[in-house]
């Protein structure tokens, strides 16, 4: 496997902004997600703007005591890995014409960011995705059963990530003839 295609892609200007752009959002959603109800309610008052911008930003901080260790290393793991994905998938959507095997792939990165990003939650409420949605049928004793407490579901983010990066890289590498 050629790794260094990451670096010859990455070199391009315009696949290194849409990677960085594309880790920040994913990075940025990780961290406003759990606080969604506080950027609601400030966004709409009658609080100045510069105000308004403060918070978000400082919201940032957050991640320092908001996250457990885990969820810290999921968050930039699936970020940076999201980021990576998109750009390399959107090289690859350039270099060939759409098909089955670019959909699964594409499937494949969406898949392991969604994983991701149900594993983001802090410690003290645990999988914040997950338990948002589990409460409605009840069942957010089940994630205390688990042993990261819903965390391996960030890790399976992070997996089918690699996994699809690991495709992706394996696609864009292979000569473009039939076998």
């Amino acid at each position: 496997m050629n790794y260094f295609i990451w670096v010859k892609i990455l070199k391009r200007p315009a696949y290194f902004f849409l990677a960085l752009t594309t880790t920040f959002l994913v990075f940025t959603l990780a961290v406003w997600l759990p606080n969604i109800p506080l950027i609601s309610k400030v966004l709409f008052t009658s609080v100045p703007v510069y105000e308004k911008v403060a918070l978000l930003f400082s919201l940032y901080g957050s991640i320092q005591t908001n996250f457990s260790l885990l969820s810290v290393l999921v968050i930039l793991a699936v970020a940076l890995l999201s980021g990576l994905q998109i750009a390399l998938l959107i090289f690859f959507l350039r270099k060939v014409t759409l098909n089955k095997s670019t959909l699964n792939l594409s499937a494949l990165g969406f898949g392991g960011l969604i994983s991701g990003l149900f594993g983001v939650g802090c410690a003290a409420c645990g999988t914040l995705i997950l338990t948002s949605g589990l409460t409605f049928f009840g069942a957010t004793s089940l994630l205390t059963l688990l042993p990261l407490g819903g965390g391996e579901f960030g890790l399976l983010g992070v997996f089918l990530l690699s996994l699809s990066i690991y495709f992706l890289t394996k696609k864009i590498t292979e000569p473009l003839v039939c076998r």
